[in-house]
């Protein structure tokens, strides 16, 4: 965009010779301020506009080039014709003026939003004991950073406990949710002593939270799944609120953790009853558990076709959590060819292997 005026210049230059006298198509440089306009600042549109007006002169009263006498240039048309290049050069300068404002507005709303992304989604550790875990999160637009979705792993006396969640809704709303969760979320993990206890927790603090909100926040809820993965048993211990189920990778295989008894999202358990139900999985040294919203399994090719995730994973089962959320990442950009139309978020824990002791 920054070479298209000289590009602009150099197709009148090419067409000037060839076109008869009485076609003066050096009229079309009226348009080079507002070419300009879309790339340069204001002091280079204004220059731009200096050039136009000199140059459509030297065009019109050039007898080697374009074939006119140089009284040509005071002909009416050429003078009306510079007076209008200099009002559109006006214009575009306003306009420049403008873009470069807007332009310095989104740069900084995108990088508040890329500093609460970091507060709110902050990075995980890689290991925590003897879990590595690695993360993923794609906003579905470009210039919003953050969204509805969530994620947080935090390593506590019983165990490393993860959290993925998925806000219903957009905007401002799902993004204070999703920071109202995760700031419950750090601090409740540490205190309570079973999953089924902490989901009760997450609900009682969230329904508290959208009572206080005014608006429609009392009608968002939270779809979300919770997992603790303890140090001393090859077990992980899941409580699915109304989640995608998570994928469990290991010896070759891929399977879905179903919810034997699913538990309510939270935010409407004080409708449907706040029972929440504890499935005990296997999860031993190489197993690797994948857990992730549905902006995944709700991604779309051009026929309309659904991501067959767990399908796809299945090629994947010997890759390390880095390069496995690497690969997802790069196959649901190819999947869906760079069009995403939700905010996707994924998360993958892998049990290491037992250190020896000495």
């Amino acid at each position: 965009m920054r070479w298209l005026p000289a590009l602009y210049v150099a197709a009148v230059l090419l067409v000037e010779p060839i076109t008869p006298v009485q076609w003066p198509v050096s009229f079309v440089l009226t348009a080079l301020p507002l070419v300009a306009a879309f790339a340069h600042g204001p002091v280079v549109v204004a220059a731009v506009t200096v050039f136009a007006v000199v140059f459509e002169g030297v065009l019109a009263g050039t007898p080697c080039c374009a074939g006119r006498p140089v009284d040509y240039m005071w002909e009416r048309h050429y003078v009306a014709n510079y007076v209008c290049t200099f009002l559109v050069g006006v214009l575009g300068t306003f306009l420049s003026v403008h873009r470069t404002r807007r332009e310095h507005t989104l740069a900084t709303v995108r990088s508040v939003a890329e500093t609460a992304q970091r507060v709110l989604l902050r990075p995980v550790p890689h290991r925590l004991g003897q879990v590595s875990v690695e993360t993923l999160y794609l906003s579905a637009a470009a210039e919003a950073q953050i969204g509805g979705d969530l994620y947080e792993a935090v390593p506590t006396a019983h165990g490393v406990r993860l959290l993925i969640g998925d806000v219903r809704g957009k905007g401002l709303v799902a993004v204070e949710t999703a920071a109202a969760m995760l700031g419950v979320f750090r601090e409740a993990a540490h205190e309570e002593p079973d999953l089924a206890c902490l989901a009760r927790r997450m609900e009682r603090s969230m329904s508290r939270h959208a009572q206080q909100v005014a608006g429609d926040a009392a009608e968002r809820f939270v779809t979300a799944l919770f997992a603790e993965i303890p140090d001393d048993e090859p077990v992980v211990r899941i409580v699915n609120c109304g989640h995608p189920p998570p994928l469990l990778i290991g010896h070759g295989k891929v399977t879905e953790l179903e919810a034997t008894d699913p538990s309510p999202p939270i935010n409407i358990g004080g409708l449907v009853g706040d029972g929440y139900h504890v499935d005990v999985r296997p999860f031993r040294p190489g197993d690797q558990l994948l857990l992730y919203t549905d902006g995944i399994t709700e991604t779309r090719d051009r026929t309309g076709a659904l991501y067959p995730l767990a399908e796809r994973v299945r090629a994947w089962v010997d890759l390390p959590p880095g390069e496995l959320l690497e690969r997802l990442h790069t196959d649901l950009l190819d999947y869906s060819g760079g069009r995403l139309e939700d905010d996707i978020a994924a998360l993958a824990a892998y049990r290491l292997p037992e250190e020896p002791r000495s």
